[in-house]
Formats: structure tokens, C-alpha cells, sequence
């Protein structure tokens, strides 16, 4: 191996493999010690070094200076190329490792080779990734030659290969996909602040105007809800809501509920719970089926949400006040005070920051230290009776459930449906909202 074939592969791998030629040295470098130490020894101290101009090779073994010609003869040359070809290989997954670590969270576009047990092999061009079922959005399947668009989600190196995993349920997928669609984000008019989103089922994407003149909503939207429709297709007719971002939460959370209609936000902050009231005939809108709208609206804005009525608020306060002056060292001037800060259940109180409950009731670190204590005991309790009233309830669903067989009566009815043909309370049924969500604005939910 002499010096101009040193310097041709050097620049035949530069070029071929795109791997930087400092890298490439490197390794030959690495290679010739490796071998060097298989017949030295590996006790034996050896340093080698390629001049990266003209491609000599000089090297010393134990502080001596080494023949370069012996060198190679004795080491062999097979077990040198060996060993090169081993260091190049990990310089080639470093460098793939590194173009795709860049790329994570980026929409990128493969072409479906395999499609086998619900996961998608997807080629990149340069590297084969893969797109579990559990990052497909729930429904869709995939087949092959089927070009597809997804995020990158995790890469991580597997001996001389890299592993590349896609996802199409992220959020970053949905961003991508705004940015795609809708130029004023490019250019940085629209800003995206804020995304929650349940795959395959629903999104909620919050966003503002740096321009006065830009209605952030209606460009998003496009014209007869063209830009939208795009990004839905993508998703395979997830729904998207576009809301009007605001600073201020008392604007934000109204926004990110829609479509219902909310009457007032109480904002609790030391609990960061926000209390929204609503009419009784929004009260199943605002909560959304399996209550995934008020879910979503808590994760878009960062706060936890409660719905209620008026009514229910009151209900709440007035029984949180006498439970709370129940506690021994709590007086009734201080329950009150609890309340107005949000705090409406033992579970609220046991988790309290006890410097700001000896602030605000003027108390020691040991009458704190029992209030909390009794707050765990009584919530801890509350849990236990819940959790009776559910196992009573499922075994009086069982019971009935038998009878209604006996009888041919239809199963999933238990007696109290089977009187008033509504869910009885703590059924499966009963997670339901109260009425169906009506369509929302075409305009601004899609």
C-alpha cells in the first residue's frame, strides 16, 4: 500500500460515501494500529501517522521508528484493509446518524417497500425507515410502492447501520403540514403557538398574526376551506380546529373550547385550574364526546380546565367550605379563603405548597403539617368509598344483566335503563356526552 494509493482511496471514499477525508485518514490510521497490535502485541505502544498531503505513512513501535514497507509486510495488508473497511463503515453510519438527527421532528416523503405485520418499511433513498403501527394514525394502512409523508421521530445507531423511526402521530406532523400548506407561516406572518392533538380523531392548532392585516384563522382556512382540506386529507379526515391565539388566558381557553359558548373563566393559579361555566345546554358541547374537547383545549392551553354550571360551582363551594372547616385547625375564615383560590376537594388541599397555606392562614409548620395530613386521610377515603359505590354498581349491572337474559330482555340494560331508557349513573354508557356535538363552523373547523 504506498502513498498515491493511500490518497486515491482516501478520495474515492470522500466521494462515493460523502464521508469527510479527515475521517477517512482517521480510520486508515486506526486500521494499521489495530493490525499493528494483533502481531506486536497488545501490550506493544504503537502510533502511526498518514501525511495528508503526499500520503506517507511513518510510525513508531515503542518509542522506535518503524520501516514503513516492513510495517505493512509484516502487519498484512489483508488484516489492514479488513480493519479500514470495519472504521469506514462507522464513519458511514456517523455521517448517516448525524444527516438524520438533523432531520428529527421534519417532514420527509419515502416510498413504502414492505408493509408486514402493521409496520411500513419505508426507503429514504439512502437509508431503509421504519414506521411502526403504533405511529400510524389509528385506521390507516399502508401498501406498497405507496409514497408517504411522516415526521422523523427517533434514530438511533445499530451496530454499523442506522435505525430511522417515522411517526405520523406526532404533533410536529401536523405543524410540518401547516407549514407546507400555508405560505404565510413560511414567511413567518402566521405563527404557530401552541398544538394538542389525539391522532386520527381530532386536533386543536392555536395561531396568531404578526401582521394587523392578516386574519391568521381565515389564511389558515384558505379560500372555501381549500388549505385546510389539504392537511385533512393527509390525515385522513382528522378533524382540525384553527383557534385565535391570546396571551391571556381569560381570551385563550374561551377560543380553544369552542364551539360551545362559555359564560365566565375563573382562574385558579396556585392550582393552575381553570374553572369555565357554561349553560346547562353547552355543558356536553364544551366537554366534547369522552370529553376530548375540554382535553384538548386543557393541553393546547396549558392549564387544567374543569366544566361546570353555575349551579355545580355553588354546590362545590358550599360543600368545600364545610369540609374544609371541618379540619382541625382550619377556621372558617381560612376555608373561605381556600375556595377563592380554587382549592374544592381534600385532593386539592393535601397537595397545597404548606408555605403558601402559613401564609394565608397565618398558622405554624405543625398545625400545616396536620392539616395536610388530615386532607390526605379524608381524601384518601373519599377514594375508597367511590371505589365501593363502582364495585356495587358494576356487580347491580351484573345482577340485572342476568336477569334481563332469563327474562329476554336485552343484556346491556340494567334495570334503571330498562325504566327510564337512559344510561344508568357509573355504566359504561354514562361517559358519553349528554347530547351530540353539532357540527362546528365550516369556516373554522374542518
Amino acid at each position: 500500500m504506498d502513498s498515491k494509493e493511500i490518497l486515491r482511496i482516501v478520495d474515492a471514499i470522500h466521494r462515493e460515501k460523502n464521508i469527510n477525508k479527515e475521517i477517512v485518514f482517521e480510520g486508515i490510521e486506526a486500521a494499521i494500529i489495530s493490525a499493528a497490535k494483533k502481531h506486536y502485541g497488545d501490550q506493544a505502544d504503537i502510533a502511526v501517522k498518514i501525511d495528508r498531503a503526499d500520503g506517507t505513512i511513518s510510525g513508531l513501535l515503542n518509542g522506535e521508528p518503524m520501516d514503513p514497507a516492513e510495517m505493512v509486510e509484516r502487519i498484512g495488508a489483508q488484516t489492514a484493509k479488513q480493519v479500514m473497511i470495519q472504521k469506514i463503515r462507522e464513519a458511514e453510519r456517523d455521517q448517516l446518524f448525524d444527516e438524520y438527527e438533523e432531520l428529527r421532528g421534519q417532514l420527509i416523503t419515502g416510498v413504502v417497500q414492505r408493509y408486514e405485520g402493521g409496520a411500513a418499511t419505508v426507503a429514504l433513498g439512502n437509508v431503509e425507515a421504519i414506521l411502526p403501527k403504533s405511529e400510524q394514525i389509528p385506521g390507516e394502512t399502508h401498501h406498497a410502492n405507496e409514497r408517504v409523508r411522516a415526521t422523523v421521530y427517533e434514530v438511533k445507531k445499530q451496530g454499523s447501520r442506522v435505525r430511522v423511526i417515522l411517526s405520523r402521530t406526532k404533533p410536529h406532523l401536523v405543524q410540518r403540514l401547516f407549514e407546507q400548506e400555508i405560505p404565510e407561516i413560511t414567511e413567518s406572518v402566521i405563527e404557530i403557538r401552541a398544538i394538542s392533538r389525539e391522532p386520527g380523531y381530532r386536533t386543536k392548532v392555536a395561531v396568531a398574526s404578526t401582521d394587523q392585516r392578516v386574519d391568521c384563522v381565515g389564511a389558515c382556512v384558505g379560500v372555501r376551506g381549500n388549505r385546510i382540506k389539504n392537511i385533512v386529507d393527509e390525515l385522513g379526515g382528522e378533524r382540525i380546529d384553527i383557534v385565535r391565539y391570546s396571551d391571556d388566558m381569560q381570551v385563550l381557553i374561551p377560543n380553544a373550547l369552542q364551539p360551545a359558548t362559555t359564560e365566565e373563566v375563573i382562574l385558579c393559579q396556585m392550582l393552575g385550574r381553570a374553572i369555565v361555566l357554561v349553560q346547562e345546554d353547552q355543558l356536553s358541547l364544551a366537554i366534547g364526546r369522552r370529553g376530548q374537547n375540554v382535553r384538548l383545549a386543557s393541553k393546547l392551553c396549558g392549564w387544567d380546565i374543569e366544566i361546570m354550571t353555575r349551579e355545580e360551582l355553588d354546590e362545590q363551594i358550599e360543600q368545600a367550605v364545610l369540609g374544609f372547616s371541618s379540619l382541625e385547625g382550619v377556621e372558617p375564615e381560612l376555608a373561605e379563603k381556600l375556595v377563592g383560590e380554587g382549592f374544592l376537594s381534600y385532593d386539592d388541599l393535601s397537595v397545597i405548597e404548606p408555605d403558601a397555606l402559613m401564609e394565608m392562614g397565618g398558622l405554624t409548620q405543625e398545625v400545616v403539617d396536620r392539616i395536610v395530613e388530615q386532607a390526605e386521610a379524608k381524601a384518601a377515603e373519599a377514594e375508597a368509598a367511590a371505589a365501593e359505590q363502582r364495585r356495587k354498581q358494576r356487580e347491580a349491572d351484573r345482577l340485572a344483566a342476568a336477569e334481563n337474559v332469563d327474562e329476554g330482555t336485552p343484556d346491556y340494560l340494567s334495570e334503571t335503563e330498562k325504566s327510564n331508557g337512559k344510561p344508568a349513573a357509573g355504566s359504561s354508557e354514562s361517559v358519553e356526552p349528554k347530547s351530540a356535538e353539532p357540527p362546528e363552523e365550516e369556516a373554522k373547523n374542518v
